[in-house]
């Protein structure tokens, strides 16, 4: 139980130091909400559903990803400011960084439900399936992010980050796509071992 309750001060760390003078108290607030309300999904189902230790501390890095582009916005995160810069890129980068991640960790989630909930054999299927929902999930966030900045106008700029990239939203679907991807090539073994302990 003590390993919970340090991802849980950890969680709440990286919160409450990311929402000291962001850049953006609205951009902020929906950066960092998908966290917030993944958290309580988490803490209501832990006792009837509690997921595998490898799920929760992947999960921990996501929230951490968004934290940092809360404070900072995506399009202006620093460590990514120097990498531009030392590499001659057009743009700040650290949003592919969240939405390779945007694919990468809801890939875990789904393919334990699929795999506990009996839903999907293991095998082919298993991967088509995660892959596709992950890239629903993806969609359904740049639809999101349409909405946010056809009812605030400009104020959603910083939201959207795309920096005057015209291929930015379909990038950002490629690279949630590739995160989901990485996870099922290089750890589904892993996370088989993970789920078995569950059981």
């Amino acid at each position: 139980m003590n390993k919970y309750i340090v991802l849980i001060i950890l969680f709440f760390a990286g919160l409450i130091i990311s929402g000291i003078n962001p850049h953006d108290h609205f951009t902020w607030f929906l950066e960092v909400f998908p966290a917030i309300l993944g958290f309580i999904v988490l803490v209501l189902t832990f006792k009837k559903f509690p997921l595998s230790n490898m799920t929760y501390y992947f999960i921990l890095i996501h929230c951490i990803i968004l934290f940092i582009g809360g404070h900072y916005t995506y399009a202006e995160v620093p460590l990514f400011d120097w990498i531009k810069e030392t590499f001659d890129q057009s743009r700040n980068n650290y949003d592919k960084v969240g939405h390779f991640t945007q694919g990468f960790v809801p890939a875990i989630i789904v393919r334990e439900l699929f795999i506990r909930k009996h839903v999907v054999k293991p095998g082919f299927w298993l991967s088509f399936l995660t892959v596709c929902l992950c890239v629903t999930i993806s969609v359904s966030y740049e639809f999101f992010e349409w909405g946010v900045a056809l009812g605030t106008g400009e104020s959603a700029d910083s939201f959207l980050g795309t920096q005057g990239y015209t291929w930015d939203t379909q990038s950002d679907m490629l690279y949630a796509t590739i995160g989901a991807s990485t996870f099922l090539i290089l750890f589904s073994k892993i996370h088989d071992k993970q789920i078995k302990n569950l059981i």
